[in-house]
């Protein structure tokens, strides 16, 4: 069905195309069974003391307001991540502001944290339980002066309606978002995250979502704060706002993040790096270029916990999932292996 309206899909501006997807979702038709596949119990696996169907989540930033995330489970994620989320309500940047790259089978987007704002988005949550494991990812509004105080509302007021919090620190379209890869900056928050934690008695794993284009001498130092501080994941990769010079669509130079194909290599390299370094010990998500089986396999060997997909989804459409699982099922019996965790870590 997909490959018969991709060309009317692809003819519609790329938020237009979007918009009208979620709202397609909130009809929510879809039988669950359509996306079965057959041996799915060889993806089972755990992510943050949590039993997952698969490991196959869908990224922050499709359903960004928290309105279709139950039509999405139906798909097949194994779970799936909402938001970014901000304190209040924000409109984002002005359009046009996302842009496919088709020969790439990328995307750029400066879509500047666009949400329904917290107070919204909790009482959605609140009114409509999760079908699966829910994470929010949150960040701050685009005109705050101190976005540590962001961080700490949204932790605050969503974290009970979440299985985990991701702390988005690495989109490119938020100014200053990035300077949270300092050192200091990173400590003076995750002390902030971890009292908030204690002092409000919030049980919710955190994960920490990173730029792919942070410098390899920066990994050590990440990875020590994230020991010191409890945190139990780590996001690779958010888009990159360099790796242009190869790309081949003419859009290549518009400003924003990039996402997809030309971002696969990059982030499955910065992988294997943490995993390396947290010797396994901290949960890892793979995001970038994941639109199959393989792409994913290659992920999870490099030592992601799990992954998520979101350009994938936008160029194949939700039978992604789906092809994907029966892909990843068909390789790890051929591997001989039992089960996908056997698998995580073993090229890093």
């Amino acid at each position: 069905m997909f490959s018969f309206l991709r060309p009317y899909i692809f003819s519609l501006d790329p938020e237009a195309a979007h918009d009208l997807a979620i709202q397609s979702l909130k009809a929510n038709f879809l039988p669950k069974s359509f996306f079965d596949v057959e041996g799915q119990e060889l993806l089972e696996t755990e992510l943050f003391n949590m039993k997952l169907p698969n490991p196959i989540g869908l990224a922050a930033g499709f359903d960004k307001s928290a309105e279709v995330y139950n039509s999405l489970f139906k798909f097949g994620f194994g779970f799936i991540e909402v938001g970014t989320v901000t304190p209040k309500r924000q409109l984002g940047n002005p359009k046009p502001r996302v842009f496919r790259l088709e020969k790439d089978q990328a995307l750029i987007n400066r879509l500047g944290f666009n949400n329904h704002g917290s107070e919204v988005i909790s009482e959605r949550i609140s009114n409509n339980k999760p079908n699966g494991i829910l994470g929010i990812n949150i960040g701050p509004n685009k005109e705050t002066k101190n976005k540590e105080d962001d961080y700490y509302n949204c932790l605050t007021k969503l974290s009970i309606y979440s299985n985990y919090v991701t702390i988005n620190i690495s989109s490119p379209n938020t100014e200053g978002l990035r300077n949270f890869h300092d050192q200091n900056e990173m400590e003076k928050l995750l002390v902030g995250l971890n009292k908030i934690k204690k002092d409000k008695n919030l049980n919710q794993p955190i994960v920490i979502k990173l730029s792919p284009d942070i410098d390899d001498g920066d990994v050590s130092g990440i990875v020590e704060l994230i020991k010191k501080y409890n945190i139990q994941g780590i996001i690779i990769s958010n888009t990159t706002d360099s790796n242009r010079e190869n790309l081949y669509d003419i859009k290549k130079n518009e400003i924003g993040g990039l996402s997809g194909q030309p971002l696969k290599d990059i982030s499955t390299n910065l992988i294997k790096k943490f995993y390396k370094d947290t010797k396994g010990r901290i949960k890892i998500i793979g995001v970038g270029g994941i639109d199959s089986g393989q792409s994913a396999f290659e992920k999870i060997t490099a030592g992601a916990d799990a992954v998520q997909l979101y350009t994938g989804m936008v160029y194949k459409g939700p039978g992604i999932v789906k092809d994907i699982k029966k892909e990843l099922i068909s390789i790890l019996k051929k591997e001989n292996f039992k089960d996908i965790s056997q698998a995580i870590g073993i090229n890093a």
